[in-house]
């Protein structure tokens, strides 16, 4: 078997693979040594390939002994995650653990097949559940749906795996929030009992984030999305367009949002309070 061929299979696994996988498809110790000696292929640790342009985190998981699962996973879908610093490693239920330099993994002993590369998105999104809990969850299936990665089928295939309390957190999602900012800020207020009316076009002002009551503007600005002196501009001009229509704009960025929600929750509470 050509080099080339043998880094092709690999990449068909995401990257990685055992050797006993390649021999399995028929290459022979001899064509592993050579596609390792044209840099085809590179050895991660005894029996076990990547080719050179793997991800370095399905690495770190492959050196660990399992695949990158949960919010690890995600983000290398490009789905938002509110925490994905770890590297989180799917072990099957009876992986080993293998020590290596700078471990700072999350191992995941959940049910399903062991291996190297990454775990799919129905997985990944059931351990988030899992390990980071509802808000977390919540917003990376939102993310995701958006993103166009969940058919209904995989949609389906995660709510029947995760508990009752979860499940209705799959009902209440919805395929227009476009950021996870968005995500947690709803999910929060309809635990409150308040009512928002999500995506709302406004003449003069254009489409906002949320409308809560008759004339309470919520805005979330991500940080990707509102930095610089230009964007800064065009808000300030939707927020006097609303202004001017009786419209009170509520506007809040990722560190109130995640760092300081109860001052985010008194905003809103005292905002309706007004209205009212």
């Amino acid at each position: 078997m050509y080099p080339t061929e043998i880094a092709a299979r690999i990449d068909a696994r995401h990257g990685v693979a055992r050797a006993s996988t390649l021999r399995m498809a028929g290459a022979s110790a001899r064509d592993i040594r050579r596609a390792l000696v044209t840099g085809s292929i590179w050895k991660v640790r005894p029996g076990v390939y990547a080719t050179p342009d793997v991800s370095a985190d399905i690495v770190t998981a492959a050196r660990h002994g399992g695949a990158l699962c949960c919010a690890s996973a995600l983000a290398q879908l490009g789905v938002w995650v509110l925490d994905a610093d770890a590297i989180h490693v799917a072990m099957g239920p009876h992986g080993r653990q293998r020590e290596h330099a700078g471990c700072a993994c999350i191992p995941h002993w959940d049910e399903g097949a062991t291996g190297f590369g990454r775990v799919d998105i129905v997985r990944a999104l059931v351990q988030l559940a899992r390990c980071q809990g509802d808000e977390a969850f919540f917003a990376a299936f939102e993310s995701a749906w958006h993103r166009g990665l969940l058919s209904r089928r995989d949609r389906l295939a995660v709510r029947a795996r995760l508990d009752a309390r979860q499940r209705r957190l799959v009902d209440a999602a919805r395929s227009d929030s476009e950021s996870g900012l968005e995500s947690l800020l709803r999910i929060r207020l309809l635990r409150m009992g308040i009512v928002l009316r999500c995506q709302v076009r406004i003449r003069t002002v254009g489409r906002v984030d949320f409308v809560v009551g008759d004339r309470i503007i919520l805005e979330v600005d991500g940080r990707e999305n509102h930095d610089g002196e230009s964007h800064r501009h065009r808000d300030l001009v939707r927020d006097a367009n609303a202004a001017a229509l009786g419209y009170r704009t509520l506007r809040f960025d990722y560190a109130l949002v995640i760092h300081d929600w109860p001052r985010v929750e008194r905003a809103i509470v005292g905002a309706l309070r007004r209205r009212a």
